[in-house]
C-alpha cells in the first residue's frame, strides 16, 4: 500500500479507456467513410466539444499559460485572437462546409472537396493541399506529442523519450483501430476533463494559498520580483506585437482537424446546437 499513487491509477484507467473507445469505434465502423469521417453522424454535442479538444488541448493548458508565466498578460492577446477567429470560422464556414462537401459528390476530406467543387485542376488541387496538410499537420501534430510528453515526463518521473512513446502510442492505436468515430468521441472526454479543470484549477489554487487576497498579493510579489506584468494586457507589447498575437486567429479557416468536425455533423442542426457562442 506504501507503493500505491492514485496519479498512476487514474492515468492507467484513461489510457484503458480511450482504448476501448477504439475498439468500441472499430465495431461502429462499418465503411470507409464511416473510418474517415464517422459517416456523417456526429451529433451538436460531441461535434462541438470533439472541435473544442482537439483545437484547444496542448497550448491552452500547457503553452498559453507558460506564455502568460514567461512574458505576462500580454500574451493573452493570443488567446483573444483564437476566441474572435474560432467565432467566425463557426459562423462563416462550419455549416456551409457541411453542406457543400455533402453536395460535391459527398467529400470526405478537403483535397478531395477542393477537387470536386474545382475540377478544372483537379489533380493539382488534390496534391498542393493534401502536401499542405501533411507538411504543416505534422508540424501541428508533433506539438500535441510534445505537449503530452511533457507531461508524463514531470508527473511519472519518465525520460522524456519514454514519456513521448506512452503518449504518441496510446493516440495511434486507438485512432488505428477506431478511426474518426475513436478520435471524436475520446476526444469529447477530453473535453468534458478540460471543462472542469480550466474551472477548478484556479479555485484550487486560492484555496491552496489561503484566500483570494493571499493569491492577489502573490501575484504582486511575482511582478515585483520577475518585472513581468501580470496585471496589464498592455504592458510589454506594442500595437504590432498585440496585431500579431491576434493574428493567430486566422489559422482557424484552415485547420483540417477543425474543418473535419464540421464535415462529420450530422446535419446543420447539429452544426446550430453545437456552435460554443
Amino acid at each position: 500500500m506504501g507503493n500505491f499513487n492514485p496519479m498512476f491509477v487514474t492515468f492507467a484507467v484513461y489510457l484503458i479507456t480511450v482504448l476501448l473507445i477504439g475498439i468500441a469505434a472499430y465495431y461502429a465502423t462499418h465503411n470507409f467513410g464511416d473510418y474517415i469521417l464517422g459517416g456523417r453522424r456526429l451529433g451538436g454535442f460531441v461535434t462541438g466539444m470533439s472541435a473544442g479538444a482537439s483545437d484547444m488541448s496542448g497550448w491552452l493548458l500547457m503553452g498559453l499559460p507558460g506564455a502568460v508565466y514567461a512574458a505576462g498578460l500580454c500574451e493573452i492577446w493570443i488567446a483573444i485572437g483564437l476566441t474572435i477567429g474560432a467565432y467566425l470560422n463557426w459562423l462563416f464556414v462550419a455549416g456551409r462546409l457541411r453542406t457543400h462537401t455533402e453536395y460535391n459528390n459527398n467529400a470526405l476530406t478537403l483535397p478531395e472537396y477542393f477537387a470536386h467543387r474545382f475540377g478544372e485542376y483537379e489533380k493539382a488541387l488534390k496534391v498542393i493541399s493534401a502536401a499542405i496538410i501533411l507538411f504543416f499537420f505534422t508540424i501541428y501534430c508533433s506539438s500535441g506529442i510534445v505537449a503530452g510528453a511533457r507531461l508524463f515526463e514531470n508527473l511519472f518521473g519518465l525520460t522524456y523519450t519514454q514519456a513521448m512513446w506512452l503518449g504518441a502510442g496510446a493516440t495511434i492505436a486507438y485512432t488505428f483501430i477506431g478511426g474518426f468515430l475513436a478520435v471524436s468521441w475520446t476526444d469529447t472526454i477530453q473535453a468534458s476533463l478540460m471543462f472542469f479543470a480550466l474551472i477548478l484549477t484556479p479555485i484550487m489554487v486560492i484555496v491552496g494559498v489561503g484566500g483570494f487576497n493571499e493569491a492577489s498579493a502573490a501575484i504582486q510579489l511575482a511582478v515585483e520580483q520577475n518585472s513581468i506584468k501580470y496585471n496589464s494586457l498592455l504592458t510589454g507589447t506594442s500595437l504590432i506585437g498585440i496585431i500579431s498575437a491576434a493574428a493567430w486567429g486566422l489559422g482557424y479557416f484552415g485547420q483540417p482537424h477543425i474543418l473535419a468536425r464540421f464535415m462529420a455533423a450530422e446535419n446543420i442542426a447539429a452544426i446550430i446546437k453545437s456552435t460554443p457562442f
